[in-house]
């Protein structure tokens, strides 16, 4: 291991020590944001130390090892190749995860998200795609203990949506789902269709960080401007009985917001304003991940919305994401929410790229 990874570590570990120390102060303690936030370093710091600790370890099993090869007794010789090899197996997993842990953090990891699905080519089987992905993801959510809500939909006119934006807010949501903004396409014979032909459509997946969460997004109010309109569609009779829907347009960038599911103006201005803010934010993510592209050729997460990400083929019960060629004949358990299979290996490949600029560097 470097000597330059060696001193990251060890800053770490002092820092996980200094940690600790202080949210047993009572004015810490008493401090609710930042016993908070002390306490979610403190969970970031401690699988480093653990694996350091287990890294120090494997080191002394190391020499331990080398200095038995110079034993006379030719059983406690092989033992000592045994354990040698062991403790080699061990200081290369654990180097590997602890550079994994230098990693620099995506500061936007830890936030909900808005999720925004709309169908795009193949008419009305595209609309009932879409519902399909929605619950595809609130099924993932369900599994990974997270909440979600419609913030704004409408809907196909046999069935699913012709958009649909919701908010799923819970633990590290954004570090799971961010990876998923692309377009998605199916291939598969349509209810309506007589003939059973396979029909190819598409749908694009926006995945946003919500912006209320994160720092540095500022919105000045002569920027904007507010619209408020009769709501239609979900919400029920009560909604549709006053101008409670908002529209907020973002005059600098041209950026548009709707919403109109909450029953009272008040929310809905407060969930557009945050969209607003959490789309705004992914537009600079967006140019960031550009610029970086431009320097190095990185497979997952180039932020382009109308690239080709997934096909989810029906006839062959297969999904593929083209981004890492990876194929899984198993479409019903990944339409059922089952996206660990998919989503590990995108973020193993994201960090692989990150490691590999790294090593660069």
């Amino acid at each position: 291991m470097k000597d330059s990874i060696k001193a990251k570590l060890q800053s770490l570990i002092e820092r996980h020590e200094e940690v600790s120390a202080l949210l047993s102060e009572a004015g810490i303690i008493s401090d609710q944001n930042k016993f908070r936030d002390l306490s979610k370093e403190y969970s970031h710091l401690e699988p480093i130390v653990k694996a350091f600790k287990e890294y120090t370890q494997a080191l002394e099993d190391k020499q331990a090892a080398y200095e038995m090869l110079n034993e006379k007794d030719a059983e406690l010789v092989e033992m000592a190749k045994e354990e040698l090899k062991l403790a080699n197996e061990a200081i290369e997993k654990l180097e590997s995860e602890l550079q994994i842990f230098l990693l620099p953090r995506d500061p936007n990891d830890d936030a909900n998200v808005f999720l925004e699905i709309r169908a795009g080519t193949g008419g009305d089987e595209a609309s009932i795609f879409s519902g399909d992905l929605f619950k595809m993801y609130s099924k993932y959510a369900e599994q990974r203990g997270w909440k979600i809500e419609v913030i704004s939909a409408s809907e196909g006119e046999h069935g699913g949506y012709k958009e649909i934006i919701s908010r799923i807010y819970g633990d590290g949501v954004y570090s799971q789902l961010k990876f998923e903004s692309g377009a998605h396409r199916v291939q598969r014979v349509p209810a309506t269709e007589s003939q059973g032909r396979i029909h190819t459509s598409a749908c694009t997946v926006a995945v946003m960080p919500e912006a209320d969460e994160v720092e540095g997004i500022d919105i000045n109010p002569a920027d904007i401007k507010v619209d408020t309109f009769r709501a239609s569609g979900a919400g029920g009779q009560h909604v549709n009985k006053t101008d409670s829907a908002i529209r907020i347009t973002h005059i600098p960038t041209g950026v548009v917001v709707e919403c109109q599911d909450q029953r009272s103006q008040h929310k809905n201005r407060a969930a557009a304003m945050s969209m607003l803010k959490s789309k705004l934010l992914q537009a600079e993510i967006d140019k960031q991940q550009k610029e970086q592209s431009d320097t190095r050729k990185s497979l997952v997460g180039s932020g382009d919305r109308s690239e080709r990400i997934r096909t989810y083929n029906y006839p062959q019960g297969r999904v593929t994401d083209h981004r890492i060629n990876l194929t899984l004949y198993k479409l019903d358990e990944v339409m059922e929410g089952s996206l660990d299979s998919i989503i590990q290996p995108l973020i193993l490949e994201h960090q692989a790229d990150l490691l590999a600029t790294m090593s660069d560097e």
